[in-house]
């Protein structure tokens, strides 16, 4: 049976795909599941207008991610912290300070979403990158300055 897959399956092909596989499998696992669409021609038809909208729906997101990335390019945080010889901190500045304090400014950013590999220890100036979609991914300047 020829049909079309929805969604990447493992092992058979990625969505989109027009891909022959035995009756019972399409029957009993695939279609059930919503994983794929028998190969007529008004389901081809179905998936290229959902492939489009999802253009247009990544499109808009990308859009969005830039431009929420040129505000925060601009984006200066400051952080005063108690320091010790060699300019190490008594504390660290963390993911989760960076998005409080985001969102003091107006930006509701997840903590996941910014890509601290450690948290930083030391004073300093610091280009924190921010993950706001897999293409678009901004830096924000944190200062760790000495109380």
């Amino acid at each position: 049976m020829d049909i079309i897959l929805r969604q990447d399956v493992d092992k058979l092909g990625s969505a989109g795909e027009v891909v022959t596989v035995k009756d019972g499998y399409a029957r009993n696992y695939l279609l059930p599941r919503g994983l794929a669409f028998e190969a007529t021609e008004g389901n081809r038809r179905r998936l290229e207008a959902e492939r489009q909208q999802r253009a247009r729906r990544a499109a808009a997101e990308v859009g969005a991610a830039r431009d929420e990335a040129a505000k925060l390019e601009k984006v200066s945080l400051t952080f005063t912290m108690k320091a010790g010889d060699a300019d190490k901190l008594f504390g660290s500045v963390t993911s989760s300070d960076i998005a409080e304090r985001l969102e003091a400014e107006g930006f509701t950013i997840d903590k996941k979403a910014i890509v601290l590999d450690e948290p930083i220890k030391s004073l300093g100036v610091y280009r924190v990158p921010v993950r706001l979609h897999h293409d678009v991914k901004p830096e924000v300047r944190v200062w760790v300055v000495k109380e």
